[in-house]
């Protein structure tokens, strides 16, 4: 059987492997993560098995595989098949992988797993940019890979100050949405625009619910389900508005 190496799961995968294996070497041990339940407002469970003790938080990461799994059985097919199937394959194989990693963070409480979220989340980020920029400007491998290969190496700021992560993600944050407005502006319609306010007010609330967890958790609706819980469903929210927006483009750039 012949294998596919330009396949999005092999680069996917490939690119999953470097990272783990640059984290397993120890190159960013010296980096600075939350690690043990006492940093999550959610309380834990006794007698229930680790990898659900905070079943709230645990459980909503299958949300980013069922979503990983719905957007790659709807890659495009037939006269759309090529370049826009491969950046929609692939941010879907993130989304799919992305759930176990944060479960194994959570689960294991452990520096390394912490520290491989951080990484991932970065990436995915930046894939986000990619496909926007692929809407903007075509198809530009090069340009693809060094986008992909500053977004790698911008996590050594974490080993540079305990709050490099924060600055990294807030600046690929703020390079997402500045191509998301500039593709909406020159190739949206209402429709886009309406997915580009949700993906906005999604953002907003997957970095704030996230850093207001423990103070949500004064109030007896989010001491269960918690403002980190909610965060992950707005980073979820986000995701799929990703994808509907990159889609919607893509479907009026191909008019």
């Amino acid at each position: 059987m012949k294998v596919d190496v330009g396949s999005p799961v092999w680069h996917v995968v490939l690119g999953l492997a470097v990272c783990i294996a640059a984290v397993a070497s120890g190159a960013f041990d010296g980096v600075h993560t939350d690690v043990g339940y006492e940093h999550y407002a959610e309380p834990t469970v006794p007698g229930w098995p680790v990898p659900v003790a905070m079943p709230a938080n645990s459980l909503v990461n299958v949300g980013y595989v069922l979503l990983g799994w719905h957007w790659h059985c709807r890659s495009p097919s037939g006269s759309r098949r090529g370049r826009a199937r491969y950046l929609q394959e692939t941010f879907a194989l993130m989304a799919l992988l992305y759930g176990p990693v944060q479960w194994l963070r959570l689960g294991t409480q452990s520096h390394r797993a912490a520290v491989l979220d951080q990484w991932l989340t970065l990436l995915i980020f930046a894939w986000a940019a990619v496909w926007c920029h692929f809407l903007e400007r075509g198809w530009r491998p090069g340009t693809f890979l060094a986008m992909e290969a500053a977004s790698l190496a911008s996590y050594g700021l974490a080993l540079l100050h305990p709050q490099g992560f924060e600055l990294a993600l807030g600046g690929h944050i703020l390079v997402v949405l500045w191509k998301v407005f500039r593709a909406q502006r020159r190739q949206g319609d209402a429709t886009s625009a309406g997915i580009v306010g949700l993906g906005v007010a999604s953002c907003l609330g997957f970095v704030c619910l996230k850093l207001w967890d423990q103070e949500l958790a004064r109030w007896a609706p989010f001491r269960r389900l918690s403002g980190h819980f909610w965060s992950k469903i707005c980073d979820i929210l986000q995701f799929h508005c990703a994808f509907l927006f990159c889609v919607r483009l893509g479907t009026l750039r191909s008019r």
